[in-house]
């Protein structure tokens, strides 16, 4: 049986660590034939853009200031994501063997991993087949529908991911709601009606009770262990390492020209 590393945060994190441990992760996987399986969750609300979105675009900035909302920028692409009452997810690798060469590829399988971990809470999740075309070209929330490829339940969604790939090597994070929050949502973003449920589910209404970030993101950590036939090893960040994510957060997701103006610092 082949071993991952497993980083399980069980304690929330802010917005901007969070994104910096996904980025080190990330150039782990680079250097190394070594699968990264991360759990993690956020310390205050937090809004990540897609690496290529335009901040006036997608988010008001005056309402997440006055609701207490972070705004973060991911290194991935996708929609805005509001973070909050949600395990996120992330797996970082280089390893074409297990997951494909392409991002559709390895981007199915860990799909079909999470939807393992779905069905293990008693879910019956499905793939979505298609991205609807005004979805694509639009500036709403990820979401607001689903994407070719992301989860499903009873027509709704329930996970929405992203990927970055360098050659082989890639991260891909996602989140799962444990509730909506509609109503936060629709305010920070453009173009969302908050009275409508919309496309989107969560744990607690698809479960009918309420669901803690730790028993989620256990379910979801045995369905990647069965799909993939793997065994999880806990990882454990050294002082060394602890430092290096600190100098990305601060050189990057910390830095305004990052997160407002897509400005990339050089590699720290």
């Amino acid at each position: 049986m082949s071993e991952w590393f497993l980083l399980f945060n069980r304690d929330p994190l802010p917005g901007t660590w969070n994104m910096a441990v996904d980025e080190y992760l990330f150039r782990l996987a680079k250097s190394s034939r070594n699968t990264y399986l991360r759990f993690y969750t956020w310390l205050r609300p937090a809004a990540s853009l897609g690496c290529s979105q335009e901040v006036s675009k997608v988010v008001n900035l005056e309402e997440c200031q006055r609701r207490g909302v972070d705004v973060v920028r991911r290194m991935t692409g996708g929609k805005m994501v509001l973070h909050h009452l949600e395990v996120t997810y992330s797996v970082a690798s280089s390893r074409a063997d297990i997951f494909s060469a392409s991002l559709d590829g390895s981007y199915r399988l860990i799909s079909e991993a999470l939807v393992s971990g779905l069905k293990l809470m008693g879910l019956q999740p499905e793939l979505s087949s298609t991205t609807a075309a005004a979805y694509a070209r639009s500036n709403l929330p990820c979401f607001a529908y689903p994407a070719r490829n992301e989860i499903e339940i009873n027509n709704r969604k329930i996970i929405g991911s992203a990927q970055k790939r360098t050659g082989s090597a890639f991260i891909q994070h996602g989140s799962i709601p444990l509730a909506k929050e509609l109503e936060l949502l629709a305010a920070i973003s453009f173009g969302l009606d908050p009275s409508r449920q919309g496309n989107m589910t969560s744990l607690f209404d698809e479960l009918g009770r309420k669901v803690g970030y730790q028993e989620a993101a256990g379910y979801l950590q045995q369905g990647f262990e069965q799909f993939f036939g793997i065994r999880a090893a806990p990882l454990e960040l050294n002082p060394d390492e602890l430092h290096i994510i600190e100098d990305i957060e601060t050189n990057k997701y910390s830095s305004p020209r990052w997160t407002l103006e897509k400005v990339e610092p050089e590699e720290v």
